[in-house]
């Protein structure tokens, strides 16, 4: 049983962290090694909870993955160069360590280049919460983050296939036929309804498909993350997901308070966590450099980079291997969970101000984009419209529906999802994809021709970001912004804007169609 002053630990120093302008998660990892280090709560309940969030989280991004994607250059050859360059340089730097800290034990090369290869990989527990917490999770640099995330995971578990101390099972080729299954999943899908049962199922599907990969000695995240693929892309997939965010979410807690109870190295390993934490303000300059070479914008790929910053827990999980076979002191899993807690020390303050720096470098980074850019990455017109509204989903639709039987033809809707944007398009409404807190994309949009901008997007911090990048553009036209709460509406209010409260207000709309129908 996890005793409730752990997670009590955790909801203070959440709450401290978040107080302080920075992600809750810095708290819940302070929270995990305070706690390791007193020794509270049950390590082996923590654990198994992380393990079920890291299912849920690869079973949602399943759900959101278009294949296709992935075999972008972009995706697939920036995954496989940052690799290539990256090993190299932290085998090395593992190497020299017994040079330059000589009461550090030798490690063998092989268990080197090993550890180098496990810390080449990124977070996806990181990348996805930080998408999630601004609210970007359908935008472009979102997208090619996550797609490098899945070829480093698909490395990964090709790795631990054929490191495992078990070959897969001769039944693991019977998964090819999984495609097969897809009607029956999506008919069970459709038939849970919208409540409790949509929910109960996905959590049936991720587990249990992580437990079927585990019986014929697969990866058992691998299994959730197809299952999640062989549910996607149909009408239920994005209820699904949305019914299982906070639930992941509350799972994830758990992930980041299991790193602190491997405790803390003594002496010169914590030396060592500190290199190896380190060596990761490398990674961004790599990953930028090698999006620019294949055409995507400046913006983009420091969006990318830095969302890419810290260790994955996948080093953690090959430490552990390492450990368990002899090749590698017991020290070392305590020096990698510090490095790895180092990392996203240093990776969330960067990502939590990563606009705000963007736009201080904005005029030196674009000097270094390519001249030609990729057809997503070109700037959009949007035409003559005097109404631009900010985030086309049931609001955003509901209020473009409604505004162009009064102003038909003055209207454009701005979508992250350029898929979402191209069906609109194709249904005969005029909408364009773009980024809302994108500040190039607004210095494009010649604002001084637009009269109302509508921002109806994924969360208030999202909005309220976009709000402060039209108002630091000079924008002179009305801003009208979705609330969900009285102190959101009170801030949108003191910002100068409209602002419609969408939980609070929502019986009068329902009353005046009603209203109008009885007429």
């Amino acid at each position: 049983m996890i005793e409730p002053i752990l997670v009590g630990l955790a909801f203070i120093a959440g709450l401290g962290f978040r107080r302080a302008g920075m992600p809750p998660l810095l708290g819940y990892l302070s929270a995990g090694f305070l706690a390791g280090g007193l020794q509270l709560g049950d390590a082996g309940v923590i654990h198994a909870l992380s393990e079920v969030g890291i299912t849920l989280l690869l079973f949602t991004i399943g759900l959101k993955l278009n294949l296709r994607e992935l075999l972008a250059p972009q995706i697939w050859a920036t995954a496989t160069l940052h690799t290539i360059i990256v090993v190299p340089l932290t085998a090395g730097m593992l190497l020299s360590l017994v040079f330059i800290l000589p009461n550090v034990v030798e490690i063998e090369t092989s268990v080197a280049w090993m550890l180098a290869f496990a810390l080449s990989f990124s977070s996806t527990v990181f990348a996805v919460k930080i998408f999630d917490e601004r609210g970007e999770g359908a935008a472009l640099h979102a997208k090619i983050a996550i797609g490098i995330l899945v070829v480093q995971d698909i490395f990964a578990v090709t790795y631990l296939v054929f490191s495992a101390e078990h070959a897969p099972s001769p039944w693991a080729f019977a998964l090819l036929g999984l495609p097969l299954l897809r009607p029956v999943l999506v008919y069970f899908l459709k038939q849970a309804g919208h409540g409790e049962l949509l929910v109960l199922f996905g959590i049936a599907v991720a587990l249990g498909s992580a437990q079927l990969f585990e019986s014929v000695h697969l990866e058992a995240g691998l299994g959730a993350l197809l299952f999640g693929v062989l549910l996607a892309n149909n009408n239920k997939s994005s209820e699904l997901y949305k019914g299982l965010i906070n639930f992941k979410d509350i799972f994830l807690t758990a992930f980041f308070l299991s790193i602190g109870y491997a405790g803390l190295p003594s002496g010169d390993m914590l030396l060592v966590a500190l290199g190896i934490g380190s060596l990761i303000l490398l990674r961004p300059f790599i990953y930028f450099v090698l999006l620019l070479m294949f055409r995507l914008r400046a913006r983009t790929s420091l969006l990318v980079g830095l969302s890419l910053f810290n260790y994955s827990e996948f080093g953690l999980i090959v430490a552990a291997m390492a450990v368990k076979g002899g090749q590698l002191p017991a020290v070392w899993l305590t020096t990698l969970a510090v490095a790895m807690a180092l990392s996203l020390f240093i990776a969330v303050p960067f990502n939590t101000h990563v606009h705000s720096l963007y736009a201080r470098l904005a005029t030196r980074l674009q000097k270094m984009e390519r001249d030609e850019l990729l057809v997503q990455e070109r700037p959009v017109d949007l035409g003559d419209a005097e109404i631009v509204i900010f985030g086309m989903g049931r609001i955003g639709s509901g209020a473009y529906e409604y505004l162009s039987q009064h102003y038909p033809n003055r209207i454009v809707g701005v979508e992250e999802s350029a898929d979402k944007a191209l069906k609109m398009r194709l249904a005969g409404i005029s909408c364009v994809p773009g980024d809302a807190s994108d500040r190039d994309f607004l210095e494009r949009a010649d604002l001084h021709r637009r009269k109302t901008v509508l921002v109806s997007l994924t969360n208030h911090a999202e909005n309220i970001d976009v709000v402060k990048l039209l108002q630091q553009l000079d924008y002179k036209g009305k801003i009208a912004v979705v609330s969900r709460f009285p102190d959101q509406q009170e801030e949108l209010v003191n910002m100068g804007c409209i602002t419609f409260n969408l939980y609070a207000e929502a019986g009068h709309g329902f009353a005046e169609r009603v209203m109008e129908d009885m007429v």
